[in-house]
């Protein structure tokens, strides 16, 4: 019989996709991380499409890290650096930690996929009131990339040593525990 600790816990997850020119029939981006979301066993908590501008990406995810019924936000889109590009300048100052190795670990796989083309890529992550937050640019290559080889981990309870789900949904014992292996 499994413990309770080892079982799957889902998570309720609002995507936000953030673009001058994308609709809800071409944006295969936030598409693929909805299909990606459910095929993992969690709950979509909210869609949305922002136009690239600083305060209505804010207001929108501030809105959903106020909510109890949102835990995890994963943001496409907006991380490059146009001038419209304005993600990483929205959401960061709602940031109580940073969560530095996502946007790392996030050009590390790309490399082996792009190149030195990850550099352009303002990938970031961190917590706002207990709620986790993904910022990945736009290309569907990239949100695959950011879900497979990172989120889809983090977003699963029963990946060890650590994850984020036990911090975001109230049960503190793992995610302390990992702290102390450093």
């Amino acid at each position: 019989m499994m413990s309770a600790s080892s079982d799957f816990i889902p998570v309720n997850v609002a995507v936000l996709t953030v673009s001058d020119t994308r609709t809800e029939e071409t944006d295969t981006s936030g598409q693929l991380l909805v299909e990606s979301v459910t095929a993992a066993g969690h709950a979509l908590a909210d869609k949305k499409i922002s136009l690239d501008d600083v305060y209505q990406i804010r207001a929108i995810v501030s809105a959903w890290i106020a909510s109890s019924a949102v835990e995890a936000i994963l943001i496409t889109g907006g991380t490059g650096f146009s001038g419209r590009d304005t993600t990483p300048e929205a959401v960061e100052p709602l940031f109580d930690k940073y969560i530095e190795g996502f946007g790392e670990v996030f050009r590390q796989i790309s490399y082996s996929e792009i190149g030195t083309s990850t550099i352009q890529s303002r990938a970031v992550g961190g917590l706002a009131n207990n709620t986790v937050i993904f910022c990945m640019p736009g290309s569907t290559n990239a949100c695959r990339t950011a879900w497979n080889g990172i989120i889809q981990q983090q977003l699963d309870s029963t990946h060890r040593p650590c994850n984020f789900v036990k911090l975001i949904t109230g049960h503190r014992t793992d995610v302390e525990a990992c702290e102390t292996r450093g």
